[in-house]
């Protein structure tokens, strides 16, 4: 595995590799990261994983600043997962044009997170559309438990770059049921419970809350109960209708954003 730090390097390494996958990181490398590599390595020739804590897509300092930064130990899992290049930038390899830009994203990305994180999907979009400028891939892998993001950018993506494509790749979940998140270092054993039963009640209930046998007050009321502190949103949508809503087959999720103590955790079942 090539590690490399610098921007003009990566550009000169990678020139003449028609057909390289790309995964976008911030560190903290867990294994739906190394999901994500094993996509970019069966479906394209040399993989680029990049590990950057963007700062701009923070919308409190100490959230940045708390951001686990483990790179010695990612270092170690990318090269026992055989990645070609690790990109490891500085904020002027990034950054070395204006920070404000004007980027234009769908208007989904005003709901769900979007309502609590002012800004947060303009600034993942604005660093992405960055990082493909540099590396030119193919493919991006990105994992779907950020199913909201996912499509913003897969929209933005396909409008702005021919030769490009964003994979959505399976959720991969903790034992317990919740989905990987270098947030889930932040949880108790007693949080991890309850956020395993948090799971349990909506995937045991799924087609009830879908078909309205059950309410999402009373679901609710029912993650109340299991110790949740706080609820952001619990909604259900039809992921094939965000981007294009022509489409006649139905695909229904049920996102959910809730803490556990100061741990914010999402996903979508």
């Amino acid at each position: 595995m090539k590690i490399i730090y610098n921007k003009k390097k990566i550009q000169k390494i990678i020139k003449n590799q028609p057909d390289l996958g790309f995964v976008p990181t911030m560190g903290n490398i867990h294994k739906g990261h190394l999901s994500l590599v094993k996509h970019s390595q069966k479906r394209c020739k040399k993989t680029v994983v990049s590990i950057y804590v963007n700062k701009p897509q923070f919308n409190k300092k100490n959230d940045f600043l708390k951001y686990p930064r483990t790179i010695k130990k990612d270092i170690e899992l990318l090269k026992k997962a055989k990645v070609d290049y690790l990109f490891i930038p500085k904020d002027n390899d990034i950054y070395s044009e204006k920070k404000n830009r004007k980027i234009e994203i769908i208007p989904f990305s005003k709901q769900l997170c979007g309502k609590f994180r002012p800004n947060h999907f303009v600034a993942v979009v604005d660093v992405l559309d960055r990082f493909v400028n540099i590396i030119k891939p193919k493919k991006i892998f990105m994992g779907e438990k950020d199913m909201q993001q996912l499509k913003i950018v897969q929209d933005y993506i396909n409008k702005n770059f021919i030769n490009t494509r964003v994979i959505g790749c399976k959720i991969i979940r903790e034992k317990y049921g919740t989905p990987l998140s270098s947030r889930n270092n932040h949880l108790s054993y007693k949080e991890k419970d309850i956020s395993s039963e948090v799971y349990k009640i909506i995937f045991n209930n799924k087609k009830k809350i879908i078909y309205n046998q059950i309410s999402l007050i009373n679901l609710k009321k029912n993650i109340f109960k299991l110790g949740v502190a706080k609820i952001d949103y619990i909604k259900v949508l039809d992921i094939n209708k965000i981007i294009k809503s022509n489409t006649k087959i139905s695909k229904y999720k049920i996102f959910i954003a809730y803490y556990l103590g100061a741990t914010r955790l999402i996903d979508n079942i």
